[in-house]
């Protein structure tokens, strides 16, 4: 069914990320590509997903992956043209499929024609003041940068550069007015070619104090995107929400569209503040992300997230491109996954936005690659060298029995796969009602269709020590999760879904069960 105009759609969307190079390769060079996602458009049809977010898939010189942006109006020509954007938009839409996608406003790759230019144009010319220049024999400042190392970079000419992530990366000026007038045609580029909406990559960036005061010693080092302090001045900076502000100005002009931010900051109170009516529609919220698989901490995430968008919309979500997969951080092998599918129950059992990570479904770990294979220049610069971004970046398995899984036609894939791989394909999971695939499937349709979903709040029962069960008011959804070491009583109704089989009525350990 094609898309519908409904002006709340994120309230309750499911969203499906996309990493593109990772998801599906048309043209056999080891890279996935926007052909790739449409031929596969089908699949995402048959899972039940609302919405997709693609990661950027713009002009760049590939530094990062795509995030250090060359052009914000076109296509990098691995992943196609324009062309074979709008065909993949026109036939999501077709399915009933909304696409996203990716924004990039804090920094543009250093061979974006202004960083060209202002690097040609010298010390203190026009050009220079659409990024943080700063002259001095010495660094302006102790800031670090999220990928390890100082967060300036010195040119011949003796000027420093500011770049709080890759020295490919320079950061933008906010306080120059070419910087938001620039956002606002690449905005209005991509949702006059039909784009439902953004997420915003640092969305708590942009913003930076005009003194460039240091970094506090004692919180500086470890102080990363992720480990967000709220001392820290780099982020979360009182003049971002005027970026927001005009963001969201533009967006009211186009009927359903949306925007999320990529939030890391720390308190409900300060995160709330993304949230306010002219701001963002969403906030991406990673605390279930950050907490261990116990019921008291993931119970804190919950009251904690639900606290901080009071006035707006909760959104969840258990991994993306940037963290280790949710089925390893939480166990090896079969307890991982066992404890992955008991998440996945009680992140959907809550009201809001929900946000899946392409190959989650599959119940995908987080791979340990060799050295020689590692891309990604975060941790590569910061010493890590097993896991990491790339671990969780591994190109989707769709059929068969060995590498490339159906991904391409050439097993010489961008980042290589795992032989093991082949009971996690989509093949082998799709018929098989026990798979995560299936489980995935069975609860997204439930969550779309079942009258006991519906209400905004939750409200919590007693539960034994290790356990918890909340109740979604307005439409008597139970949700229990048991993180102990025994089984426990279920509470009293009928079995709606289980992570897994009940066992004399009785919920086992590391699962969780839907009761109506």
């Amino acid at each position: 069914m094609p898309v519908q105009a409904d002006g709340q759609w994120w309230q309750h969307a499911v969203f499906y990320q996309v990493y593109v190079r990772s998801f599906a390769d048309s043209d056999g060079d080891g890279i996935g590509d926007l052909d790739g996602i449409r031929s596969r458009l089908g699949y995402l049809e048959l899972l039940g997903v609302d919405a997709l977010w693609l990661t950027p898939f713009f002009t760049s010189p590939m530094a990062d992956h795509g995030y250090d942006v060359a052009d914000p109006r076109d296509v990098d020509p691995v992943f196609g043209d324009l062309a074979k954007f709008d065909l993949l938009v026109a036939e999501a839409h077709e399915r009933g499929i909304r696409v996203t996608i990716d924004l990039v406003p804090n920094h543009t790759s250093d061979q974006h024609p202004w960083f060209v230019a202002a690097v040609e144009a010298g010390p203190g010319s026009p050009e220079r003041d659409r990024y943080w220049f700063r002259p001095g024999a010495y660094p302006p400042n102790n800031w670090t940068s999220i990928f390890g190392g100082p967060a300036w970079s010195q040119l011949p000419d003796g000027d420093w550069y500011l770049h709080l992530f890759a020295p490919e990366q320079p950061d933008l000026n906010w306080a120059n007015p070419e910087v938001a007038a620039d956002l606002e045609r690449t905005l209005r580029f991509w949702l006059d070619r039909g784009v439902d909406g953004f997420r915003i990559d640092v969305a708590h960036g942009m913003a930076k104090p005009e003194s460039l005061p240091d970094m506090d010693p004692s919180v500086r080092e470890g102080s990363g995107l992720l480990h967000d302090n709220a001392v820290d001045p780099r982020f979360d900076n009182d003049g971002v929400h005027e970026v927001h502000r005009m963001i969201r100005k533009v967006l009211d002009g186009y009927p359903d569209t949306m925007a999320v931010g990529e939030i890391w900051v720390k308190g409900d109170d300060r995160f709330a503040r993304y949230l306010r009516p002219d701001e963002l529609h969403l906030g991406f919220n990673f605390r279930l992300v950050d907490a261990d698989f116990d019921a008291d901490a993931v119970r804190l995430a919950i009251e904690s997230s639900m606290h901080a968008a009071a006035d707006s919309t909760p959104t969840w979500t258990l991994s993306n491109h940037d963290v280790v997969r949710h089925v390893t951080r939480y166990g090896d092998g079969d307890l991982g996954l066992r404890r992955a599918r008991a998440m996945t129950l009680v992140e959907f059992a809550l009201p809001g936005a929900l946000y899946i990570y392409n190959g989650e479904e599959l119940g995908l770990p987080t791979v340990e690659l060799p050295e020689w294979a590692l891309q990604d220049p975060m941790w590569k610069r910061s010493g890590h060298t097993k896991r990491g971004r790339d671990g969780s970046r591994i190109p989707v398995p769709w059929e068969g029995t060995e590498p490339p899984y159906g991904f391409s036609t050439t097993a010489n894939t961008w980042l290589p796969m795992p032989l093991e791989w082949a009971p996690l394909t989509v093949e082998a999971q799709l018929e098989d009602e026990d798979s995560t695939l299936s489980l995935y499937r069975h609860a997204i349709e439930l969550r779309k269709t079942h009258p006991a979903f519906a209400g905004t709040e939750v409200e919590w029962y007693g539960a034994p020590a290790g356990c918890f069960a909340f109740r979604r008011r307005g439409g008597g959804l139970i949700c229990a999760l048991n993180t102990s070491p025994a089984p426990v009583p279920v509470p009293p109704g009928e079995v709606l879904l289980a992570s897994e089989p009940l066992v004399d009525g009785q919920l086992p350990p590391d699962a969780a069960v839907w009761l109506v």
